[in-house]
């Protein structure tokens, strides 16, 4: 190898080297730069500032907190609102173990917040009773509460206004109440093989894995729409007859206030 390739070689490398430099030393300007900038206000601060928003109308479900009042006496009065499991929703001695490392399908916590019960009327909503067991509850309350929030901003059942303009934005995290029991219900292949690879006879399978099913709630056509959480908002839309914008945002435990942010800045 000749010592003038091994230049030549070299020079390039150099000549790559000192652009690199260059580029990352014009990088760093622009930042610093744009960093010196005072910070502009931001679209949605100027939407804002154009068109400023006004909470109008509230309404809540939060546990032991049915009412806005009730939540407004549970903060002034430093209400802890966690509590244990109730009886009501299910057996505590099933799931629970007090040992941190506990077994697998156990947990070692057993309190919770719960919301107080809910006195759903279907025919309120125009909602056919029937079709309640298929429906998650997340689209059953979200109708309560919304309808409370209208009625609190003075829009009641028989108050005139725009509908059209009226849109339905919420954070949903989850709505997979219903989807659990719908999806267990389908697992009967699994049950079949576990009850005849154990020994049992076709008959005796059959007759447990129809008791299996009686405990689950059965599919029909309103069963897939009754468990998407994307419903919940155009079950709200669609029963209070808004024609604006309704969608669900999902950011985890900040989905209220992605949801909120997405509403300020559209």
């Amino acid at each position: 190898m000749s010592a003038s390739w091994i230049d030549t070689a070299l020079l390039q490398l150099e000549n790559q080297i000192n652009d690199c430099e260059q580029a990352l030393l014009k990088f760093i300007e622009e930042k610093k730069r744009m960093s010196d900038k005072p910070m502009s206000t931001n679209k949605m601060n100027r939407q804002l500032q154009d068109n400023p928003i006004a909470i109008i109308g509230m309404a809540n479900l939060f546990p032991q907190a049915r009412t806005l009042r009730d939540y407004w006496e549970n903060i002034i009065n430093k209400v802890d609102c966690i509590t244990e499991i109730p009886d009501t929703h299910w057996n505590v001695d099933d799931y629970y173990d007090p040992n941190p490392r506990t077994k697998e399908d156990k947990t070692y916590c057993k309190h919770g917040g719960f919301i107080p019960y809910v006195d759903f009327n279907p025919m309120e909503f125009g909602l056919p009773p029937n079709i309640l067991e298929v429906t998650d509850v997340s689209q059953l309350l979200s109708l309560v509460v919304a309808k409370e929030a209208m009625e609190d901003a003075g829009y009641n059942t028989t108050c005139e206004f725009n509908r059209e303009n009226v849109g339905v934005i919420l954070g949903v995290a989850s709505g997979k109440q219903l989807a659990m029991p719908l999806a267990a219900r389908l697992e009967y292949p699994v049950w079949e093989k576990v009850l005849k690879s154990s020994g049992l006879s076709d008959e005796d399978t059959e007759k447990i894995i129809g008791k299996f099913k009686s405990a689950y709630v059965k599919w029909d056509e309103n069963a897939f729409p009754g468990m998407l959480a994307n419903v919940v908002s155009g079950r709200i839309a669609n029963r209070l007859n808004f024609g604006g914008t309704n969608c669900v945002v999902d950011a985890a435990c900040a989905s209220s206030f992605a949801a909120l942010k997405w509403r300020l800045a559209n």
